[in-house]
């Protein structure tokens, strides 16, 4: 495959993506991501090659919630002296990202139209989490939403497939998403994208970022100041930070948070939003939640 002709252009961080027009299959609108790949000694990082995989293996699943990748094209050497790769993963293209849908929609979002984009999100990280993948950065960023209105994942540059002994990087999950264990510095898990999706779809009602701060310390007060500061017996061993340095927030209704919303919803988002990743509820159990059970999905 050629590269496409590009018609336009959007900068992320981890990687520049075009819009572009694929003329050798008939003329389809596809998304580039282009990426620069320092090379290393031994070629391609190995980083690099567990993306290219990764969605490489979910493409033959073609699942309807994780965003497709169409192919991989060799951009070539960008000079001698960078010693840097360039490639472009071809995506299909979706028309806009969550961040984008939730400032352009008119007014409040209709219960099934957020019960069905819930689950939509809910179903894709589970997807993810049945074949050992941590996405790591779930955000409305990195959710694309279609002209019907289905939800997508994207953007798996720092996925991973997990073991029991993840320790965090400093860029792992953005700030506003980012769980209790990974600010404190523990290893991790499949819990961490169930948290990250709790506050996407807590925005989902309001259209408003649900916990936002501007650095680690400020993150963890505004969660404390949601759910409460876990009790001493609660905090975890070997973390230079002690509860005490945080004030005894009590836990928030969260009902006086999120107005107006179905009890079922509070309820789901309640057991996404748990500080403990053991006792936090897993993306099956999120979909197996009556908030999804006990209404139909339109």
């Amino acid at each position: 495959m050629k590269i496409p002709s590009i018609n336009n252009i959007i900068l992320g961080a981890y990687g520049t993506v075009y819009k572009a027009r694929d003329l050798h299959n008939g003329g389809q609108i596809v998304a580039m991501k282009k990426v620069k790949v320092a090379l290393t000694e031994d070629g391609i990082p190995l980083s690099t090659l567990r993306e290219i995989a990764l969605l490489r293996q979910l493409e033959a699943y073609r699942h309807p919630n994780i965003v497709r990748l169409l192919d991989v094209c060799h951009g070539g050497q960008s000079s001698e002296r960078d010693h840097q790769l360039v490639l472009f993963l071809v995506f299909e293209h979706v028309e806009q990202d969550l961040d984008s849908f939730l400032k352009r929609a008119p007014g409040p979002l209709s219960e099934n139209r957020i019960r069905s984009m819930s689950y939509d999100i809910l179903s894709g990280v589970d997807f993810l989490h049945s074949h050992r993948i941590v996405h790591r950065d779930l955000k409305p960023h990195n959710l694309l939403v279609t002209s019907n209105g289905r939800v997508k994942l994207a953007d798996f540059g720092l996925a991973k497939t997990y073991d029991t002994e993840m320790k965090l990087t400093s860029v792992v999950v953005t700030l506003w998403y980012r769980p209790p264990e990974v600010l404190l510095g523990l290893s991790y898990n499949t819990a961490v994208d169930v948290w990250s999706a709790g506050a996407v779809l807590a925005q989902l009602h309001t259209r408003t970022p649900l916990l936002p701060a501007s650095c680690d310390s400020e993150q963890l007060h505004a969660i404390f100041r949601l759910i409460g500061r876990p009790p001493r017996e609660e905090w975890p061993a070997g973390v230079c930070i002690m509860a005490e340095s945080f004030p005894d927030y009590p836990p928030k209704d969260l009902a006086s948070v999120l107005p107006r919303v179905h009890p079922h919803a509070l309820d789901l988002i309640k057991g996404m939003l748990v500080f403990d990743p053991a006792k936090r509820l897993t993306a099956l159990d999120c979909l197996e939640h009556p908030y999804f059970t006990e209404e139909p999905l339109n």
